[in-house]
Order: C-alpha cells, then sequence, then structure tokens
C-alpha cells in the first residue's frame, strides 16, 4: 500500500472517530428544542443560505418557534416567538448577555476587551458604566449639541449650494454617510476635519472595513481545525486592518495627548470637550486600567 493509501485511511478512520463523537455527545444532551437532521462536523451549516432571516424563519415555521441547531462546533437557539424572545433579553438577559468569543473580537477588538465584544462580567460592567455615566450621558450629549447643529447648518449649506438656489436632485446616500462620520469624528476628536480630509476618509474606511469583516462568516470560529488552514485569508485581512486602525487610533490619542501637554492652562470643560480628552483625564486618575487599549476601544464603539 503506498504513501497516498494510507493517508486515505487515517482521514477516514479521524473522520469516523470525530462523527462518532459528535453523535455522542447529541445523544447525550438532554432537553433540547426540536432540530433539523445535522451532518458530522459542520451540524447545520449546509441550512444556512441567503438570505438567513428567510432561512430561519422557513424552519421555525417546520420546526417550532424556538429551534437548536449546531453550526460546526457552536450551538445556537434561534428564538422567532415574540413572547419566548421578551422571557431571553428580558427577564433573564443576564443569562444570555455573553458573547461568543472569535477571530474578530480578537483581532478587531483588542482581545476581545471593547464593550461589543467583552464577555459578560466585571470589565463588561465597568465598560457600560463607563459609557453610561461618562461618554454617553445626559449631560456630554448635551455639550456636543452644538456639534450637531452646526452639521446640520453645515449639510442644508451644501444641499442649497448644489441647488443653485433652485431645484436639483442630489445623491443623498453619501451626504448623509459624511454628515455622520463628522459629527462622530467631531465627538470623539474635538476638531472639524473637512468632507475630503484624509482623517475623515479613513476614519470611514476604517470603519466600514471593521463591520464588513466583523459581519462576515468566518468558517474557523465555528470549525476550529479550519484556523490552521485560514483558507479564507480572514487572518491575513484582519491582521492588516487591525495595524492600520491601530495606528489611526494611536495618532488622534497621541496628538490629544501632545495639545493637553501643551496648554496645561486650559479649563476643565477645554480639557473634556472629546471623548479622547475625556478618557485621557480617566487615564490620568486611573493609569493601570485606562490603559491606550481601552480607550481605543471606546472609540470604536
Amino acid at each position: 500500500m503506498d504513501d497516498s493509501c494510507y493517508s486515505l485511511a487515517l482521514f477516514l478512520l479521524f473522520l469516523f472517530l470525530i462523527s462518532k463523537c459528535f453523535l455522542q455527545k447529541q445523544k447525550q444532551r438532554k432537553n433540547l428544542p426540536p432540530s433539523p437532521l445535522s451532518l458530522p462536523i459542520i451540524g447545520h451549516l449546509h441550512l444556512m443560505k441567503e438570505p438567513l432571516h428567510r432561512t430561519s424563519n422557513s424552519l421555525s415555521d417546520k420546526y417550532g418557534p424556538i429551534l437548536y441547531l449546531r453550526l460546526g462546533s457552536r450551538s445556537v437557539v434561534v428564538v422567532s416567538s415574540p413572547s419566548a424572545v421578551e422571557e431571553c433579553f428580558t427577564k433573564n438577559d443576564i443569562i444570555f448577555a455573553n458573547r461568543p468569543l472569535g477571530l474578530a473580537g480578537k483581532l478587531l477588538n483588542y482581545n476581545n476587551t471593547t464593550l461589543g465584544a467583552s464577555p459578560y462580567g466585571q470589565h463588561w460592567r465597568n465598560l457600560r458604566r463607563l459609557t453610561t455615566v461618562e461618554i454617553f450621558s445626559t449631560n456630554r450629549l448635551n455639550m456636543f449639541s452644538g456639534i450637531r447643529r452646526e452639521e446640520v447648518q453645515l449639510l442644508l449649506k451644501q444641499l442649497f449650494k448644489n441647488c443653485n438656489g433652485g431645484t436639483a436632485k442630489v445623491e443623498l446616500k453619501s451626504r448623509f454617510s459624511e454628515f455622520s462620520f463628522s459629527i462622530m469624528l467631531r465627538m470623539i476628536t474635538g476638531k472639524r476635519y473637512c468632507g475630503e480630509d484624509g482623517v475623515n476618509l479613513e476614519f470611514r474606511d476604517i470603519i466600514k472595513e471593521i463591520l464588513d469583516l466583523s459581519c462576515e462568516c468566518n468558517f474557523g470560529d465555528l470549525v476550529p481545525v479550519l484556523q490552521w488552514v485560514d483558507f479564507q485569508g480572514m487572518e491575513k485581512r484582519m491582521l492588516k486592518l487591525q495595524r492600520k486602525t491601530d495606528v489611526f487610533l494611536k495618532g488622534l490619542i497621541d496628538e490629544h495627548r501632545r495639545m493637553r501637554s501643551n496648554s496645561s492652562s486650559s479649563s476643565e470643560e477645554e480639557r473634556n470637550n472629546s471623548t479622547i480628552n475625556v478618557m485621557l483625564s480617566l487615564q490620568e486618575a486611573n493609569p493601570e486600567y485606562y490603559t491606550d487599549e481601552i480607550i481605543k476601544g471606546i472609540i470604536l464603539v
């Protein structure tokens, strides 16, 4: 028997053992919701077709308002009943507060330390309290109301200018996108970047890439053995984006740190006129917890 036959035999033996292991685990499970027939290793991945909401709806029609799916090594419960959703996310929200750890959380969310990727626990509670009390509090949002008002006025002026005082068709999608990112950048940095400024464009590109990669299905998260192969190139793309994001955010933080050191006589309001300045003030009070990585994660929120 040549080497190829030995390799094939070993592969088939490996596949048999893995399949048997998965089937045994399925038999041991108790009191699970109804579930379609699953395949070894991949589970119900073969059923997940676009658009996903229609696929889950058709499965719910067939198996009931609560069903169990296995996506590779991940267990998923699909809930389509309003009363069951209320039971899960209102009465038992803490039980379902955890988030699955994946490659995107590790590489794009500073090792799952951002508010959107952190598992439920003391760190997540600290971040939530921080955003509620310091970043998105009523007083803080009122402080930024002038920014929103000014950006609305600038948008209206641009639209009026494009219409030449009359009527005209205007492509609004890009305008609203620029409008939203201008407000976000001003809240984060405390200064305005023009629409075609390099910082504004880079920030938009980074956020778009993060959203695109985070929403893309990474099969390595579902079938861990595929992480060794990275056949989708997800890890390579995420590492590249991680470096790009880190350089950009570090530049913003260092710029504010220099401005604060050069204007030591500034008032408290001026030193806390942006999200970065607020975080730097907290860092001065507690440098061990409010590291630069925590600040970068808050900016990404």
